[in-house]
């Protein structure tokens, strides 16, 4: 699911789960499970990233629509586990974006300190709503932090997807590079950025992150059982699957 590879010092993660990377139950208590093991190296950097032309496309909607609603609850709160964990990271993390970054994908590409996007055909954004589904508050929050709040709302109402080009102008991403020079200047970043002192890097992030982590605190209490139950509505389910077989062309795997 997750192949680990050190290159010069620096852990690099890759996905490989299934042909997209789609976030279920297991890819998330999987995720969670290697940052637990990585975090505690002293010096380590991360580098996360895809195989062939997709990064991640987000959630597996076919698993939420095949499953009952224990499966739901079981998987909502692990999702937002799981963008919080990778946010919070302590260390240096940096996104290698191989390729597509959809909804969720695009999200956890945003959690990550330095985001770096290989040029060519990959699309990048976050269209829940055209889904039919709302953001979690922790998304919400890590794509107010990584785009700011001139953007957002147009990123999020919309549900766009966008080129490499427009991913960079928004602030989805801060780099594009060659897909052959994508690996290697992700290695480059993410040693420059352990570079820093461990502890030094750790106190800002959080520093710069406290006010993001302080709305995500503050706001799941209020927002996230509506957001959950929204999920949970059979006329979502519907929607969702309307949405996969206009997208995707198919009704099922």
């Amino acid at each position: 699911m997750f192949e680990k590879e050190d290159i010069d010092g620096v852990a690099v993660l890759r996905m490989a789960h299934g042909k997209a990377n789609a976030m279920d139950l297991e890819f998330c208590a999987g995720l969670i499970e290697v940052l637990n093991e990585l975090e505690g190296r002293e010096g380590s950097a991360v580098v996360l990233t895809g195989s062939g032309k997709i990064f991640s496309a987000g959630v597996d909607l076919f698993r939420v629509l095949e499953e009952d609603n224990a499966y739901l609850d079981a998987f909502y709160p692990a999702l937002a586990n799981t963008f919080a964990r990778v946010f919070a990271f302590k260390g240096p993390i940096v996104a290698a974006i191989n390729g597509h970054a959809i909804a969720g994908g695009c999200v956890l590409a945003c959690c990550c300190d330095y985001r770096i996007l290989a040029g060519g055909d990959g699309t990048v954004g976050v269209p829940e709503l055209r889904v039919g589904v709302p953001f979690p508050t922790v998304a919400m929050e890590i794509l107010r932090f990584a785009v700011g709040n001139a953007h957002l709302q147009a990123l999020v109402l919309s549900g766009d997807t966008v080129s490499a080009d427009e991913a960079r102008r928004l602030g989805m991403v801060d780099e594009l590079v060659g897909a052959g020079a994508l690996l290697e200047r992700a290695v480059a970043r993410a040693r420059s950025l352990a570079a820093v002192p461990r502890r030094v890097y750790g106190l800002s992030k959080r520093q710069l992150r406290e006010p993001a982590l302080t709305r995500i605190d503050a706001q799941s209490r209020v927002d996230d059982e509506a957001v959950r139950a929204a999920w949970m509505d059979p006329k979502t389910l519907d929607h969702m699957r309307e949405y996969l077989e206009k997208t995707v062309g198919i009704k099922n795997r």
